[in-house]
């Protein structure tokens, strides 16, 4: 029987080695995008997930769950690409991508991009 973790992670890499294969490939591939789209971006753990900051300003977050990763690109991201993510189910400044599709690959870097050239709330 497999134990909880009870400790927080305090960086990306232990956050991410804490999920099954299939959801660590996700999250890796979402990491490098959002580090390929903000190379000067910051990473380190906030509210319990991957945040991405530049200039100390909050960029992007994501996050893992159970059925789906949330990725979180505070409203404006989410606004400015409000007809592409409307697939998906979204929340204020968040979207659900289902663990049984693929990766919107093209749309989180779009995003990513965004954030990183667009105004940063």
């Amino acid at each position: 029987m497999q134990t909880q973790q009870t400790t927080k992670p305090t960086d990306v890499a232990t956050y991410i080695s804490s999920f099954p294969a299939e959801v660590q490939e996700r999250l890796n591939e979402i990491r490098q995008i959002i580090r390929d789209a903000a190379p000067e971006a910051i990473e380190s753990i906030s509210y319990g997930m991957p945040t991405y900051k530049q200039a100390g300003k909050p960029l992007v977050y994501f996050a893992a769950f159970k059925n789906h990763i949330g990725f979180y690109a505070t409203p404006n991201g989410h606004e400015a690409f409000k007809e592409e993510l409307s697939q998906y189910k979204q929340g204020k400044g968040s979207v659900q991508f289902p663990l049984n599709e693929s990766l919107p690959v093209e749309l989180i870097r779009r995003i990513a991009k965004y954030r990183t050239m667009g105004e940063i709330d």
